[in-house]
């Protein structure tokens, strides 16, 4: 199976990247976790995302605030799958990450979360590895269903709680 990197461009957003950390486990996906800073530590996310084909990753997810150019930093160096999570700060509530997270240029695609959207990151990244795995296929599908069946059980609870 392949794997999905996760790279934080501030060990101060873990935090947020826990739930995709969480989510990636629960399905039994593979994953790294590094910090790469995309204005810090150029090179090394450069590295990073240029060997990330040929060492197993199929998908990264990259979370960031503020200017938030990490997924576009990721992107710009892989043809992988990149998912921005922008990441909220105190400056703009995480607007400024999302902004610069989802309007990349032509040619250089970064799917884009909700702000602190982990969870979903992570969902994505795994719908995006069950296109050829059908293991992780049948867990997407259980717990959608699981999702259904909750909402029909809270459905049921509440009108006969009110209908008469």
């Amino acid at each position: 199976m392949k794997k999905v990197g996760i790279i934080m461009g501030s060990a101060s957003d873990l935090p947020v990247v826990t739930g995709a950390i969480d989510t990636l486990k629960q399905y039994g996906v593979p994953f790294e976790v590094h910090v790469y800073s995309a204005h810090r530590t150029p090179d090394e996310s450069r590295d990073f995302a240029c060997s990330a084909r040929e060492k197993g990753f199929g998908a990264i997810i990259a979370a960031a605030g503020k200017a938030a150019h990490l997924a576009g930093a990721i992107a710009a160096n892989t043809t992988l799958p990149v998912i921005g999570i922008p990441v909220k700060s105190s400056t703009l509530d995480g607007l400024d990450a999302l902004l610069s997270t989802v309007q990349m240029p032509s040619g250089m695609p970064v799917a884009t979360v909700a702000i602190d959207g982990a969870v979903n990151a992570a969902l994505l990244a795994i719908e995006i590895l069950a296109v050829s795995d059908e293991e992780l296929e049948q867990k997407l599908g259980d717990a959608r269903n699981a999702g259904k069946a909750k909402v029909l059980k809270s459905n049921a609870e509440i009108e006969a709680q009110f209908n008469n």
